[in-house]
């Protein structure tokens, strides 16, 4: 499946890039997300009409981006969760748990940016965990798991 991007994508390309990816990411995720469209003629042709309005909404995004990284950068959040004595949790806290904690601390964040490679954490203690904002624009965040009394 041949797309054109409308926006950057991480590990696939660039504005306005022409792209073969397969038909299943294509049409689930890059199309309905508005990342991408089809390369047929006539968007090719609309595509480098508006050339202009997708830069200046990529720079926009980017320029948001780094605003957010800024409030980000030294921000640190403590949840509570129940954990045995040895420190082990009953559960874990994942993305959705991050996400939410930073947006009750006031700094809106959603749970599709935080990217946890190793997984969930499963004990107490101190994580830094890292935030995606933009396929450019990545940083770390401290969590704090404490025990919940």
């Amino acid at each position: 499946m041949e797309l054109i991007l409308l926006q950057k994508v991480k590990n696939l390309g660039n504005l306005g890039d022409k792209v073969k990816v397969k038909p299943g990411y294509g049409r689930n995720y890059l199309v309905p997300q508005g990342k991408a469209t089809a390369a047929t003629a006539e968007n090719i042709a609309e595509f480098e009409q508006r050339r202009a309005e997708y830069e200046a909404r990529a720079n926009q995004l980017l320029s948001g981006a780094e605003g957010r990284k800024a409030q980000l950068e030294n921000a640190s959040v403590t949840i509570k969760a129940n954990a045995s004595a040895e420190g082990k949790l009953f559960g874990s806290v994942g993305p959705r748990d991050i996400a939410e904690a930073f947006t009750a601390a006031g700094t809106a964040l959603d749970k599709s940016e935080v990217v946890m490679g190793e997984g969930p954490i499963r004990h107490i203690g101190e994580f830094d965990v890292h935030v995606t904002l933009h396929a450019d624009v990545t940083t770390s965040v401290k969590v704090n798991v404490v025990a919940d009394e």
